[in-house]
């Protein structure tokens, strides 16, 4: 059995943050504003594999307004995540997403941010999918407001 599942994730930029996506730290004079790291990418593709496993939301495992999860390594929150998956016995098929904002330019970090994710969910990189786009100075990621995240994945379910 395959199940799909998608995911979003936007948050603000600001001067003088951290900005991390995919779990890589990108150097920039702006970063997210979050109540976590801020990593869209991942936050994105978290609630497009619970979706998928019909397991609710980021929101329900990982709330905003909790202090355990203040300031958190989205990574743990991915592990965490593919936990919940492996217990309802679900693999990794494969991830699309896409990461939208003006600066910077990111192609040079997505094959770390693959790297990362691959090694996080135990899958091979040939199943993970970054891609990056700017709005052409449109909307809120064109005018360097925030940036956003979609992801799409796929999983399957592992009978015995």
């Amino acid at each position: 059995m395959i199940r799909i599942g998608f995911g979003y994730d936007v948050h603000k930029l600001k001067e003088d943050e951290s900005l991390v996506l995919g779990g890589v730290d990108i150097p920039h004079i702006k970063g997210t504003v979050a109540h976590s790291d801020g990593d869209v990418l991942i936050h994105a593709i978290i609630d497009a594999l619970l979706g998928a496993a019909n397991l609710r939301d980021i929101g329900y495992h990982f709330p905003d307004y909790s202090n355990e999860y203040k300031e958190i390594d989205s990574k743990i929150l991915l592990q965490k995540t593919m936990e919940l998956l492996k217990d309802k016995n679900y693999i990794i098929g494969n991830i699309d997403s896409t990461i939208s904002m003006q600066k910077p330019k990111l192609k040079s970090f997505i094959p770390k941010m693959i790297e990362i994710l691959a090694k996080i969910m135990e899958t091979n990189i040939n199943n993970i999918s970054v891609k990056a786009t700017t709005t052409e100075r449109l909307g809120f990621e064109g005018r360097e407001e925030g940036v956003s995240a979609y992801a799409v994945v796929l999983i399957r379910l592992i009978t015995d």
